[in-house]
């Protein structure tokens, strides 16, 4: 079993089924396989794929992106999933490091292949409308892969230094889909809308792999501008399942929905849920919104707030099924309950290591057990929240501080749309707080108000000594906030905090 040859079965079982609504067209499973294969055939034949050759796939989302995905890993290439949001220079370091000659990408993006080649000569630029030509293809023999085979390599969002290509397996992300299915409870008749970035882990596990290998139907949003019109095709094709990222079910939260929704599930995932984002939802929607937490060299899912039961607010849920979480302190010692340490993952969806680089794959994966980077504690219950990334922890007077604490606390602000806190040196203590903040469109802040507010509610050593007000929070593609950013701000001097 393997990526492709599930994908094969569902088509097999629905081939007439539509697979994608991508504005007024559809895709059946048949017509996707079919291109499936072309790809396959043109990658193996006219470009000489070998098996286990890396292939770049550059594409903003498109119904072109599951054959050009599928493809590559029925001719035994490896897929190398590239942000389409990237420039040239940022793309050229992942293909150098994945040595990967071959990229795949749509008519704007190719654009960039000159850009690609001058860094990379014997890169090959391909476009995806290339590889779907031809009479259909002549049912060649596709080399076997099985589940130990590296599929995807998937680099990480690079927010805290340079991206690592983690290398996961046909078996590793086969054993994802199959616990996110049962957690969610997802069948064949489940519609998952799809709007995040396909290239993003958490996309293509739960957006792609997911629906395209039960058999379900995706509907693939062409525009999230204006917002009002994701709502409303969400509603017309019916959605059942909208996994998105906090901003937007922040945006829901504060929008005049006029439509009828169908959805069973709202799932949150790529970035830190704001409490009070997730309670001005449960206020305004009948279904629930879910947070989940995961990371790319977990295929990514790990935990996720059960969908019938108790679902804690600020939690990050319980473990997905056959998939193992402990708390550890930095000897790999266990701790119990209410301990704070290292959130550590077990089970047959972490990675088999970082590309090439064996050194970074010893610190992060010790005796079975990935290493997160996350800090966290479980409670009695056997809820698991995340307090902060491990490198994100201030020491203030020898004191932990936790951003997200303090991220909380100003998000209950009114006014405060986005809130980052980040460390800066300070002689006297070490570190202390410096928050980012953009106000909701209308509003103005006030920062001695602001300061007043978090004094209330956190020790005085956690309070941001002061805030800096921008139009928008620097982000990634997939919502995360870039702290290098801020750092790189706060570092060049402009923005330092102001001394007690």
């Amino acid at each position: 079993m393997n990526l492709a040859t599930a994908f094969a079965a569902a088509e097999k079982r629905h081939p007439d089924k539509i697979a994608v609504y991508w504005g007024e067209r559809e895709y059946a499973y048949r017509e996707l396989w079919s291109d499936t294969e072309r790809v396959a055939e043109h990658l193996r034949g006219r470009y000489g794929l070998k098996p286990g050759d890396r292939v770049g796939l550059w594409l903003k989302n498109c119904p072109e992106f599951i054959p050009a995905l599928f493809g590559i890993l029925l001719a035994g290439g490896v897929v190398v999933p590239l942000n389409n949001f990237l420039k040239p220079p940022e793309v050229s370091f992942m293909l150098k490091d994945a040595e990967a000659d071959i990229i795949i990408a749509d008519e704007e993006l190719a654009a960039g292949f000159p850009a690609l080649q001058a860094e990379r000569p014997k890169l090959r630029g391909v476009r995806v409308e290339e590889l779907l030509k031809g009479d259909g293809p002549k049912k060649a023999d596709f080399p076997a892969r099985n589940e130990s085979d590296l599929a995807v390599i998937v680099y990480t969002s690079g927010t805290t230094g340079r991206p690592k290509g983690a290398m996961l397996s046909h078996g590793n992300l086969l054993h994802n889909v199959e616990s996110c299915r049962l957690v969610l409870k997802c069948v064949e008749n489940d519609r998952l809308a799809v709007l995040l970035p396909m290239f993003h882990s958490f996309m293509l596990c739960v957006g792609v792999f997911l629906p395209m290998i039960l058999g379900a139907t995706i509907i693939l949003i062409r525009s999230l501008h204006p917002p009002r019109n994701v709502l409303l095709e969400v509603s017309q094709r019916k959605a059942t399942i909208l996994p998105a990222i906090p901003q937007f079910f922040r945006s829901m939260a504060h929008a005049e929905v006029t439509v009828p929704l169908y959805l069973r599930m709202a799932i949150s995932g790529a970035a830190p849920l704001p409490l009070q984002v997730l309670q001005e939802f449960a206020a305004k929607f009948p279904f629930p919104l879910i947070e989940g937490y995961g990371l790319s060299e977990a295929s990514p899912v790990v935990t996720k707030n059960p969908l019938d039961g108790v679902r804690k607010a600020g939690s990050i849920g319980l473990p997905i099924p056959n998939v193992e979480v402990s708390i550890q302190d930095d000897g790999g010692k266990f701790l119990g309950t209410g301990e704070i340490g290292e959130v550590c993952v077990r089970g047959g969806n972490v990675m088999q290591g970082y590309w090439n680089q064996p050194e970074e794959t010893a610190k992060a994966l010790r005796k079975g057990w990935l290493l997160t980077g996350d800090i966290g504690y479980r409670d009695a219950d056997g809820y698991y929240f995340i307090t902060d990334r491990k490198k994100d922890m201030l020491l203030v007077n020898g004191i932990n501080v936790y951003p997200r604490e303090v991220e909380e606390v100003l998000y209950q602000f009114p006014g405060v749309k986005e809130v980052s806190v980040i460390g800066v040196p300070d002689a006297r203590r070490g570190e202390q707080p410096l928050a980012f903040i953009a106000a909701t469109e209308g509003q103005v802040l006030e920062e001695k108000a602001l300061l007043q507010f978090a004094r209330g509610k956190l020790a005085d050593y956690k309070v941001p000594r002061r805030m800096v007000f921008m139009a928008a929070l620097p982000r990634n593609a997939t919502g995360k906030v870039l702290k290098t950013t801020l750092r790189d701000m706060a570092r060049q001097g402009t923005v330092a905090a102001r001394a007690d």
